[in-house]
């Protein structure tokens, strides 16, 4: 009998199809979460006209899927403890999926809100994987463009209840976590998952498995303001706070606002896909740069670039250039969302980044419910609209100076290279 490390092994395991399955299919949810983000923007001047609401009516409507979000991630965070990831991942995407495509049958706001509060419920959790969410934003305006015409806004809705159709075929080929496993005893299906992850290793079900468990997982949040960390905590969340602002204000009222400016439908629509189109290029292009140059001096003029952008589509021009003006936006707030939770990460010591990034998540989904809110105060005052992109952009510039005050000298991989570059002075 040998004794097993589940940790271990998976931490070791070299990519194969199985590992292929689980990015496909984590792919796949989050591409529909990323839909549902960017489908209420996709319809919303069809439903202003349609059960005639206003602007604040309909920034109020756009908010209460991020209710459900909150209310979601607490709940059902600790239910999966209880029941495992799998079932809970299972029971949100039906949830979700559900729900969403149940709002294409609303007839009334009051209905309709209700089934985006309830979808909203089984959001959040399925929100771990993020490189899907700009491509689900993309496919929301794009079948609005082919369906809408022909079909009307609710074939939008129908097309999220495609999840609820392989549902079965996932959670069959989606394994549980190895420590639920244990805890529940669930040993022959721990060494088949384990089998399937490292083809090359030989288990049996005489062997002992052992979990690693992680340190300091009990830390509380007080840790975030220990050894010179505070001010930086608070630059964080305040950096948090102005980017979800204004990516869900803009997700929400881009299609109304370019319609304002003088734009039909389908184009402002289009415009809804270069802002995903933009976040998808801007991650993986400003991602390579943070890894060479630091994320914090890519991060502020990337901020930064995106008020500016902001600005300066309030001021109208060449179709072309506000194209790639909306395309800067979105690699300026979706694209640095991204990488702004992985600088996050690496700024504070591992007993402590999980709680770093869920508290700042946190303050930042309360800009995320604000961003539709100021959309639709914004557009009741009947403000010039180069105001309403003004007002958008701010956010911006104060999240750049946000993120510029954050100290570099207290962020954990600093200390550790330093204290590493000491102790070979000191040994030399």
């Amino acid at each position: 009998m040998t004794t097993i490390n589940s940790t271990e092994v998976i931490a070791n395991s070299k990519f194969n199809r199985f590992h292929l399955g689980l990015l496909i299919w984590s792919f796949f949810i989050i591409l529909f979460d990323g839909y549902d983000l960017v489908v209420y923007g996709t319809v919303l001047p069809t439903l202003i006209e349609k059960w005639n609401l206003s602007s604040v009516e309909a920034g109020a409507i756009g908010t209460y899927g991020l209710f459900g979000m909150m209310f979601g991630a607490i709940f059902f965070g600790t239910l999966a403890d209880r029941i495992g990831r799998k079932n809970v991942i299972a029971i949100t995407l039906i949830l979700f999926s559900l729900f969403t495509f149940l709002c294409g049958f609303s007839e009334t706001p009051t209905t309709f809100s209700t089934f985006r509060f309830l979808a909203g419920l089984g959001s959040m959790i399925v929100s771990i994987v993020l490189c899907g969410y700009s491509v689900g934003g993309i496919f929301a305006p794009l079948i609005g463009i082919f369906l809408m015409p022909t079909f009307g806004w609710e074939s939008i809705f129908w097309f999220a209840g495609l999840p609820l159709l392989l549902l079965p075929i996932m959670y069959k080929q989606l394994p549980e976590t190895a420590s639920y496993l244990i805890r529940t005893g669930k040993k022959e299906k721990l060494i088949a998952t384990l089998a399937k992850v490292s083809p090359a290793s030989h288990f049996s079900t005489n062997d002992e498995v052992i979990d690693l468990k992680m340190q300091g997982t009990k830390v509380p949040i007080i840790g975030l303001f220990k050894e010179n960390r505070a001010f930086s905590t608070v630059m964080f969340w305040i950096a948090f706070f102005s980017c979800l602002l204004m990516v869900y204000g803009l997700n929400t009222w881009l299609p109304k606002l370019m319609m304002e400016a003088g734009y039909g439908l389908n184009s402002s629509l289009g415009f809804l896909i270069a802002l995903q189109s933009g976040a998808i290029i801007g991650t993986l292009i400003i991602g390579r740069l943070c890894d060479k140059y630091g994320s914090k001096k890519m991060l502020v003029p990337m901020y930064a670039s995106g008020a500016v952008a902001l600005t300066l589509l309030g001021f109208g021009g060449n179709t072309l250039v506000i194209y790639l003006l909306v395309a800067i936006a979105g690699a300026a707030t979706i694209g640095a969302q991204n990488i702004v939770q992985a600088y996050v990460s690496q700024y504070y010591p591992p007993s402590i980044r999980s709680t770093a990034l869920g508290v700042a998540s946190g303050v930042g989904r309360t800009g995320g419910m604000l961003g539709p809110l100021l959309g639709g105060f914004l557009l009741s005052i009947s403000l010039p609209i180069h105001l309403n992109f003004i007002a958008f952009a701010i956010p911006g510039l104060i999240a750049a100076a946000a993120l510029s005050m954050v100290p570099i000298k207290n962020a954990y991989q600093y200390k550790n290279a330093a204290k590493d570059k000491s102790s070979k002075v000191q040994v030399s």
